[in-house]
């Protein structure tokens, strides 16, 4: 089966002039930029939940120069809630790359894109072809999914050999021609006929030779991961207030769980969160009151969050220059805030904090 020759190419082209995306903010004045921007917002995170965020990004940063030159704190701060934050860390990063090494141009050679923080052999490809029309292939959960349908690739999605194979057949089908157009097809396909659940097989351009369907495996291919048991961690965060509104915030860790962002002081216990108040804290005299307990998802965990207010003249101990700040509520700064630590402190500056409502999960770290 030469590249030219691909069973698939030539209906998924046919369905993709009738039926496929056309409208995405990064089909408009497509560049390079803009392509790869929306690539890194679109890692394991759909179309519906990326386009207003993408949107508001290149507004703010509508070239690579732009992005390079601002701080890291605006760029998590456009990303607040859209979690997996490394990404924006990482397209931070690169664009930074981007300028030194390359002038400012976005590399047009894959070794070039796939040494950027952030993209893959997949991601890179992508970008390459959607932007250059170069031919890569390609291989993100859409794609394997209907590739793995179609030639009935049965091994576990995440084993080795599976991987290998559909990486050979991804290779062997994408065309000499038309490039771009079929990468956005079979993306599409995947994301918004041949889907994980319930397959809209009757609106597949591919059914007629599709084994998962002409063999009623739709449901098991490609197979799925086991899953794991999903654990529950508990913590105590601090609401350290002062009479002016100002809110103490800790910068976390680039590693881990919301890194990079700016969090309220969390401790395991809440005999540490207790001593924390005592030790850095100027108390004014108000023992700390417990708010509404809330609950955020992750990808492979629940975060249950017990906030605890206490009234404060500022901080006792010094603390490391570039890691704390003081947030008024009332005249937000522009730095990267997880969800739901963004909807405590708009509750606050509204005075309804003892009705903190469960926050809704984004995965993430």
């Amino acid at each position: 089966m030469p590249p030219d020759q691909s069973p698939i190419a030539l209906p998924l082209l046919e369905w993709h002039a009738r039926a496929g995306r056309h409208d995405l903010p990064w089909q408009t004045d497509r560049t390079p930029y803009r392509v790869w921007v929306s690539e890194i917002m679109l890692q394991q995170t759909q179309v519906p939940t990326v386009r207003p965020y993408y949107e508001r990004f290149i507004r703010r940063f509508p070239e690579v120069r732009a992005l390079a030159a601002a701080p890291v704190d605006e760029v998590l701060h456009l990303w607040s809630g859209l979690g997996y934050y490394a990404r924006a860390r990482n397209l931070h990063r690169a664009a930074g790359l981007i300028c030194a090494e390359h002038g400012g141009e976005f590399p047009r050679s894959f070794a070039g894109v796939a040494g950027l923080p952030g993209v893959g052999r997949s991601t890179a490809g992508a970008i390459l072809a959607l932007a250059f029309g170069e031919r890569f292939p390609i291989l993100d959960g859409n794609v394997r999914r209907v590739l793995a349908r179609y030639f009935a690739v049965s091994a576990g999605a995440a084993a080795s050999i599976a991987v290998k194979r559909l990486w050979e057949l991804s290779e062997r089908c994408t065309p000499r021609a038309r490039v771009a157009e079929y990468t956005q097809a079979i993306m599409d396909l995947g994301a918004t006929v041949c889907v994980r659940s319930r397959p809209l097989c009757e609106r597949c351009p591919l059914a007629d030779g599709c084994c998962a369907r002409r063999t009623g495996r739709q449901q098991e291919l490609p197979a799925e991961r086991v899953a794991q048991r999903r654990r529950t961690r508990e913590v105590f965060m601090v609401v350290a207030l002062r009479a002016d509104g100002s809110v103490l915030l800790e910068r976390r860790p680039e590693s881990g769980v919301w890194g990079g962002l700016w969090c309220l002081p969390e401790f395991d216990t809440e005999t540490a969160a207790r001593a924390f108040m005592r030790e850095s804290l100027v108390a004014r005299g108000s023992e700390p009151q417990a708010l509404s307990t809330f609950e955020h998802a992750f990808t492979h965990f629940s975060l249950v969050v017990r906030p605890m207010l206490v009234h404060c003249g500022g901080a006792a101990s010094v603390m490391e220059e570039g890691t704390s700040l003081w947030y008024n509520v009332r005249a937000p700064a522009r730095v990267g805030l997880p969800a739901p630590i963004s909807a405590l402190l708009t509750r606050l500056a509204q005075g309804t904090m003892f009705e903190v409502p469960e926050a809704p999960g984004q995965p993430g770290a």
